[in-house]
């Protein structure tokens, strides 16, 4: 009569199918804190506005219902945001040079990332800071594509070595275009650039259009906080929504320096500035794909310097994301910020935290993450791929508990209690080896002894070791050769050809 009604109750167990990894059971913020915040943005909006706006932007927000303080400053009554969001694209879908690499942006969808235009890169062998270079943006980005929990590549360091703005422009660009299959990123210095490098993306496509699978997005801060607008990089998005190419806008104001020090009143001020930022994209064209970066930044207060591991930041920054989240609207937001200079405990301690609040708040985009040192100013090969592990583990975690079919099977419980006392050889465990689970590549699961007599390697070793592995694989072949060489041939392309 037990086992009977053992099996009827297991029966009454409703499985349910592998959900995709969605965030947002992490809330910071209570409900009545997030209308408070995301009220005092609208009224940021409407009663102060913004300053800075070129004639040609001041003309389109006012012939769109904005309005104009005494003193010049735009302002967007609640009523015009709220269309202007009612308007705005939900989801954005950023496909790889390769379409089937590319990812879905929005409903809290999470996807890590690369980001942060670092100006010094740490040599693994010398232990050495050095200026960056476009043959380390290459690189990096190169070894994105190998790294399985990375799913997009915004440039993470500026190519010190290029110094006229428009060859820096087109060689970013192109140094990720051959680098990875996988969505990229890139940035302008000013408008008339983006029409060259959009060509060149088009081209590489061949046969298909850019329009068709615009596999770049472009990276734009259109404010210089607090509340200015940022004249060339409006003059960037605009051309970016004429030649469609996906946005990413920035609004990354520091909490106690461009941003007031409590943290609710500098998440009201940097939603206020997304929130402004989408109005205007959606002035230029209704439902362009625009994703908000709202990177909530943070001051050490004893010095005014950026502190991108604090706990501060991993709180602010999973607020950020829960308040998109909120509006429906796509998000970015920083994390892995650390402010350790090498892949030390800090470093570890800093990126697991941060990154993992943001995840698990729903962050569709974590720009930032992975392979950035010293308050990002510095980026690592052997730390991206450290970080790639890290990730792995904390996309799991965003995953959740799942109830499969027979997740819960009393017969086999029973079995096994009255047996062999061990679920080891079971099928079900068998079955669920690397699907329920996930093993990290660099991460040691060792005995202390197997440890000693394998020789002791610590993860920096196995990154360095990993990262060499990579290296010494063909290059990445989806931009075709015919094509690499047409574009060379009329582009100031500087990246080697040997690469």
């Amino acid at each position: 009569m037990r086992r009977s009604r053992l099996k009827r109750k297991a029966s009454s167990v409703r499985a349910t199918p592998l959900q995709p990894q969605v965030g947002g059971r992490f809330a910071p913020l209570t409900a009545e804190k997030l209308i408070d915040i995301t009220n005092s943005a609208f009224a940021i909006l409407e009663q102060i506005g913004v300053g800075g706006a070129p004639p040609d932007i001041r003309s389109l927000a006012l012939e769109n219902g904005a309005g104009e303080r005494s003193d010049g400053r735009i302002t967007f009554s609640r009523a015009l945001v709220e269309d202007m969001i009612e308007r705005a694209c939900k989801r954005v879908e950023l496909p790889g040079f390769l379409r089937e690499r590319g990812i879905e942006v929005g409903g809290g969808r999470v996807h890590i990332g690369t980001g942060g235009a670092a100006v010094q890169v740490l040599e693994a062998a010398t232990q050495v800071f050095r200026d960056s270079t476009l043959e380390d943006l290459y690189s990096l980005m190169r070894v994105v594509d190998a790294c399985d929990n990375i799913h997009y590549s915004l440039r993470p360091v500026v190519a010190r070595d290029m110094t006229d703005p428009f060859v820096l422009d087109i060689n970013t660009a192109f140094a990720g275009l051959k680098a990875t299959s996988k969505p990229i990123g890139t940035s302008f210095f000013e408008p008339a650039n983006v029409a060259p490098v959009v060509g060149m993306l088009d081209a590489a496509l061949g046969e298909t259009s850019f329009a068709a699978q615009p596999f770049c997005f472009a990276s734009v801060c259109h404010v210089v906080p607090p509340l200015t607008l940022a004249e060339e990089a409006c003059g960037v998005m605009q051309e970016c929504v004429r030649l469609g190419m996906p946005l990413q806008i920035c609004s990354a104001a520091q909490a106690g320096a461009t941003s007031p020090a409590a943290l609710a009143g500098a998440l009201a001020q940097g939603l206020a500035e997304s929130l402004a930022g989408l109005v205007l994209v959606n002035m230029m064209k209704p439902g362009f794909p625009c994703i908000l970066a709202f990177l909530a930044f943070v001051s050490d207060l004893r010095t005014g310097a950026m502190t991108g591991g604090s706990g501060e930041a991993a709180v602010a920054n999973a607020a950020a994301a829960q308040l998109l989240l909120n509006l429906g609207l796509p998000s970015t937001v920083s994390a892995g910020m650390t402010d350790a200079k090498t892949a030390d405990a800090q470093s570890g301690y800093e990126k697991g935290y941060t990154i993992a609040l943001s995840a698990q708040a729903g962050a569709d985009m974590i720009n930032l993450s992975v392979g950035m040192l010293g308050s990002i100013m510095v980026a690592s090969k052997e730390a991206l791929v450290i970080d790639n592990d890290m990730c792995g583990a904390i996309m799991r975690t965003v995953r959740g508990v799942e109830l499969l079919d027979g997740s819960i099977d009393l017969d086999m419980i029973e079995q096994v209690v009255t047996g062999e006392g061990h679920f080891l050889g079971t099928a079900q465990t068998l079955d669920l080896m690397t699907k329920e689970y996930l093993y990290p590549s660099l991460g040691d699961r060792q005995s202390v002894s197997d440890w000693l007599e394998a020789g002791a390697l610590t993860v920096w070793d196995k990154a360095i070791a990993r990262v060499s592995e990579i290296e010494a694989l063909p290059a990445p072949t989806h931009l075709p050769g015919d094509i690499e060489a047409a574009l060379r041939e009329r582009l100031p392309i500087h990246l080697s050809e040997r690469l």
